[in-house]
């Protein structure tokens, strides 16, 4: 049971419906309309599940004794939406054209070849950004990065992505700062997420700014999401960046993965290697988008993460089997690679360790 006053609404810990909760009373809030694109090639769940959470949140507005809050509308460039070579079909309630004016829009992640798929969605493009000139806020789903990259909102400007495209955004959209690890990046009304379902982190993110943070919880609890979740760093496996041309590089990359054990310094491998330091630094870093130590310190922290994961080795074991001797030095750059603690990542992906 809700019993209101002017400011607040209390609900009933024994209501069948609602958990206790304390909201600030905002019924006269101004509607938001939140349209959803759906784009060609794009990610059918990545739709559903801002309009279902925003649906839901409407939901518990009105079990507090307030008005729904949120106007959600499925937004395409016609009516109906053929994904995944036409296993789904999403009908929209509104085409580009009958949408004069919203508040928030969401750009879904994408499937398949990201080229492809702006070229598939270039008609959305001009819309976003008039509406965004218009006032309106703009959110990116995941590799729905690269549509909003797209329209050149993001020109100088910083955003976020799954960890596993960002080489390739880089390489399309240069004038983009990427923001590796980043769950939510927000910049002059244009937001963007980290990878797969870190976008539920940015869809409580703006649920908490629409409304208040005690709604925001609720959903997250709702929805069981963590709602702090800051980095997807822990996720991300390092591949080695190896789609470029310079071969010199691709074999000094292979060395380096062979050479886990060792202590590698730059000079030794510019010797190995038969070029000039300065030579190799620059060829290194453009070809891969890491200085030579950066992506040593990586392969090692991935081969760290490997064994954590697949072997009973403690700590130091491991910090030694990827040629590291400093305790501290091996801790520190395992959590600014991961996010982790070494004994935390062990603790949240070793199944073994968690059967004990």
């Amino acid at each position: 049971m809700c019993k209101k006053d002017e400011k607040e609404v209390f609900c009933d810990r024994n209501s069948p419906t609602f958990p206790l909760y304390t909201f600030t009373n905002r019924s006269s809030a101004i509607m938001k309309t939140v349209s959803i694109l759906v784009p060609e090639s794009s990610v059918l769940q990545a739709i559903a599940d801002p309009q279902y959470l925003f649906s839901a949140v409407n939901q518990f507005l009105t079990l507090s004794g307030k008005k729904p809050l949120f106007r959600v509308q499925l937004v395409g460039a016609k009516k109906q939406v053929k994904l995944q070579g036409g296993s789904y079909s999403v009908h929209t309630d509104k085409t580009l054209k009958e949408v004069k004016k919203t508040d928030l829009i969401f750009i879904p992640a994408l499937f398949g070849n990201m080229r492809q798929a702006i070229d598939q969605n270039k008609a959305m493009q001009p819309w976003i950004r008039q509406q965004y000139a218009n006032g309106a806020e703009v959110a990116s789903l995941c590799v729905g990065a690269f549509l909003l990259a797209s329209t050149g909102l993001l020109k100088g400007k910083k955003c976020s992505t799954h960890w596993g495209f960002q080489q390739e955004f880089r390489e399309m959209f240069p004038d983009v700062e990427v923001m590796e690890g980043s769950i939510i990046t927000e910049e002059n009304r244009i937001y963007s997420s980290g990878g797969a379902n870190s976008y539920w982190n940015l869809l409580l993110h703006l649920v908490e700014k629409y409304t208040d943070r005690p709604t925001a919880i609720l959903a997250s609890k709702y929805f069981a999401v963590d709602i702090d979740r800051e980095s997807q760093a822990a996720f991300a496996m390092f591949r080695g960046q190896k789609s470029h041309a310079d071969e010199l590089i691709k074999k000094a990359q292979e060395y380096i993965e062979q050479q886990v054990q060792e202590k590698l310094a730059v000079d030794e491998l510019a010797a190995q290697f038969a070029v000039g330091r300065r030579s190799f630094e620059r060829r290194f870093k453009q070809a891969t988008g890491n200085s030579i130590q950066e992506y040593i310190h990586r392969i090692k922290m991935e081969a760290a993460k490997r064994s954590f994961e697949n072997s009973r080795k403690n700590i130091n074991e491991v910090m030694y089997d990827v040629g590291y001797t400093d305790t501290k030095a091996f801790r520190s750059m395992f959590k600014k690679i991961t996010g982790l603690t070494p004994a935390e990542y062990r603790n949240k992906y070793n199944k073994q360790v968690m059967l004990n």
